[in-house]
């Protein structure tokens, strides 16, 4: 990825978190965070993927509530950025983060905690480390 893409899709990320935040009144979109921005070296299409925890029902109406909002928000980011022209913005649902949540807790499952230290131990001093 170039470095212009990058900056690119960076800028996108905190306009469009932005925008979902503040200028978004769609009840269905609810609490989103913009978790990253891919956008194509051309610069003319950005994927814009987004969580939400909730139901799958709840998910599926926050991605309706964002697609329904995205030529405001592009009308919006073209006004922000200051770009030749607009991406063509389309959500996604990130499921990297329902998938890491899974993971932990399978791991967590399996691996057995350490146990934690009982508190009649005393923390080590300066001299203990020397």
């Amino acid at each position: 990825m170039s470095r212009r893409v990058a900056r690119v899709a960076e800028a996108l990320q905190e306009t469009v978190a932005l925008l979902v935040q503040r200028n978004i009144k769609d009840p269905r979109v609810g609490m989103v965070t913009i978790t990253r921005v891919s956008v194509s070296p051309d610069l003319r299409n950005a994927r814009v993927y987004f969580s939400r925890l909730g139901t799958d029902e709840e998910r599926q109406r926050s991605l309706e509530g964002l697609q329904s909002a995205s030529g405001f928000i592009r009308t919006q980011v073209s006004k922000h950025l200051r770009l030749r022209s607009s991406p063509v913005i389309r959500f996604e649902l990130d499921e990297n983060i329902e998938y890491a949540d899974r993971m932990v807790r399978i791991l967590e499952e399996v691996v057995p905690q350490e146990e934690e230290p009982s508190s009649e131990e005393e923390p080590p001093t300066d001299d203990d480390l020397s």
